[in-house]
């Protein structure tokens, strides 16, 4: 490994000046099924075929009976929530470590977020923390496969069968990827994926629900499609709900986009496996932990933690020299969720009023996710893993190299 190279952030050559892979990849399917929309003149979900068809494909791919296209991945998880009968006030635990929304989705279905930590080593819910979550008001788990690694489902389903618990599986990183080799969305009561920009599977915006339960997904149904229900008159309106539908244009590119999950998912699968053995023989550097159970991870990350101690100098500055590399790299989320200014504030606006002064988030301590946010997280995106393996061996190179010069990284001679 040894690289005497000299830093490129003081004066040396880059380890990586090609572009990476770049997203989104679109073709000349994304552009017939656009035209074909556009000349239909059926633009919307109700009148058109392109939503009902990615649906259908979805679910099937990911081993589940049904789908529910919506308009982003936040709102699938608040109609998850809604669906499964979550009332005001009821408590739904969450990881700490997750965008924003698997939070305010709670919040957003009048609900409580009770914030359990996660594995250090995985970056996923820890079981043992969300048994000791558990009180009498705790109604769901919503589980996070972050970055595309399942979470440690067996567990916290045997959990919330012991506790009469809906478990939600927010696999808004986890298109194609597989537990114990069943789909992400099919092994919960209810699935929730985003379309996103940066997700594996994109649109620009969307979002989907998935389950196997008929009961759920004719709930879903309804409240995407503004309280209707099968057999019922068009202006007859049974729940509490709104239009939530997906647009046909976003079901066209989604059915084009995913002619090639199954095989870029494969890519970032394999890819990511390779760095992270390579990365994991850098002293200091520890690749998410991949779970005896994980059938295929999707890499929408690749996480890994910084021990700063092996390299002399703090997470900052490792980054700021990879970046110098030409490694795209980012730090991760610098707060844990409870941490943000509207769970200190309460800021909250129409929901929770009756209980919102008894909630204190500023005494909340998830010591794992505290840890990885101020010091030790940091993740490359996606479209990096869609590349040839030399992609990988240049990353792979960029940290040899900035471990290599740790000493002229802090100061002193290389």
């Amino acid at each position: 490994m040894p690289i005497n190279d000299k830093l490129a952030m003081h004066g040396g050559a880059q380890v990586r000046t090609a572009p990476f892979t770049r997203w989104p990849i679109y073709g000349a399917e994304e552009e017939r099924r656009l035209l074909a929309t556009l000349h239909s003149g059926q633009w919307g979900r109700l009148s058109g075929s392109q939503v009902a068809e990615f649906e259908q494909r979805f679910a099937a791919l990911h081993g589940c009976r049904h789908g529910i296209a919506v308009v982003n991945g936040t709102v699938s998880l608040r109609v998850a929530l809604m669906a499964a009968g979550i009332q005001a006030n009821d408590e739904v635990i969450v990881p700490p470590y997750t965008f924003l929304a698997t939070a305010t989705a709670v919040v957003e279905a009048n609900a409580v977020p009770v914030f359990a930590d996660i594995d250090l080593a995985t970056f996923n819910l820890d079981p043992v923390a969300v048994a000791a979550a558990i009180t009498p008001r705790t109604r769901a788990i919503i589980v996070v496969h972050m970055a595309g690694q399942p979470a440690e489902l067996a567990a916290i389903l045997a959990i919330a069968k012991q506790h009469h618990l809906v478990v939600i599986e927010d696999a808004a990183h986890a298109h194609g990827a597989m537990y114990d080799g069943r789909g992400m969305g099919s092994v919960g009561h209810l699935g929730s994926f985003s379309f996103q920009s940066s997700k594996n599977l994109t649109s620009g915006e969307g979002g989907i629900v998935a389950t196997n339960d008929d009961d759920l997904a004719a709930s879903c149904r309804s409240i995407q499609n503004c309280g209707r229900i099968a057999g019922g008159l068009w202006y007859e309106h049974h729940v509490m709900s709104a239009n939530y539908r997906l647009g046909e244009f976003q079901g066209a590119v989604l059915n084009a986009q995913l002619d090639r999950l199954e095989e870029q998912t494969i890519t970032r699968d394999r890819n990511g496996q390779y760095l992270a053995a390579r990365l994991r023989e850098i002293p200091g550097i520890h690749p998410q932990v991949r779970t005896a159970a994980t059938t295929r991870h999707s890499y929408h990350l690749f996480l890994f933690r910084i021990d700063s101690a092996a390299f002399g100098v703090a997470r900052p500055a490792i980054l700021q020299a990879l970046a110098a590399e030409g490694i795209p790299v980012s730090g991760g989320y610098a707060l844990p969720l409870y941490r943000q200014p509207l769970f200190l504030n309460r800021a909250f606006g129409p929901y929770l009023p009756e209980i919102r002064q008894s909630l204190d988030y500023a005494s909340v301590r998830c010591t794992n996710c505290e840890t990885i946010c101020a010091h030790e997280g940091a993740w490359l995106e996606q479209s990096l893993f869609l590349g040839p393996r030399s992609d990988m061996d240049d990353i792979a190179r960029a940290f040899e190299k900035v471990y290599c010069q740790r000493h002229a990284l802090a100061g002193g001679t290389a």
